[in-house]
């Protein structure tokens, strides 16, 4: 499926990979016109969880979520601000956990529907996606696991594939 107009993009990080007691400790969307929104998200009371191997992959202590991340309602009232209809992630499982846990904490519905990005590409695409997300990483030069950064790696790839 291919769009008329470009998507906004999403992606989350987070306290560990697991499905049962992580939560979103960064949020980074990249807009259609290639604008990039990040927060860090201050731990809701009940998020307990926390890797170490995760906090290396990504590089965000708990100590600097507790100071300068921003409050789930805020994080969530803001997203629903910025984005409306379909905001594409490549790791559905995980990004549509995340905002639920996201907006659950916040007591708010989102506004806007997470979609896999595999729904806006070909079989072509889909075979062409990891090799050009190489490509679009190496050629951006900047860090990954940081939310802003993958959402804009998402953009540009999709961008890649689908000239």
């Amino acid at each position: 499926m291919i769009t008329e107009q470009r998507p906004a993009f999403i992606d989350f990080e987070a306290s560990s990979l697991s499905l049962i007691s992580s939560y979103p400790i960064e949020v980074g969307v990249c807009m259609p016109d290639s604008t990039l929104h990040s927060w860090l998200i201050a731990p809701h009371a009940l998020w307990k969880d926390w890797s170490e191997s995760s906090e290396q992959v990504h590089g965000i202590s708990r100590t600097s979520l507790v100071t300068e991340g921003k409050d789930v309602t805020e994080v969530a009232q803001r997203l629903n601000r910025l984005l409306s209809g379909q905001v594409f992630c490549d790791a559905w499982t995980f990004d549509s956990f995340w905002l639920y846990r996201l907006f659950r904490a916040a007591n708010v519905e989102p506004g806007f529907h997470l979609e896999c990005i595999s729904a806006l590409l070909n079989p072509k695409q889909v075979e062409q996606w990891p090799s050009a997300r190489q490509k679009v990483i190496s050629n951006l030069g900047l860090p990954v696991h940081r939310a802003a950064n993958d959402a804009l790696i998402l953009q540009k790839t999709w961008e890649y594939v689908s000239a």
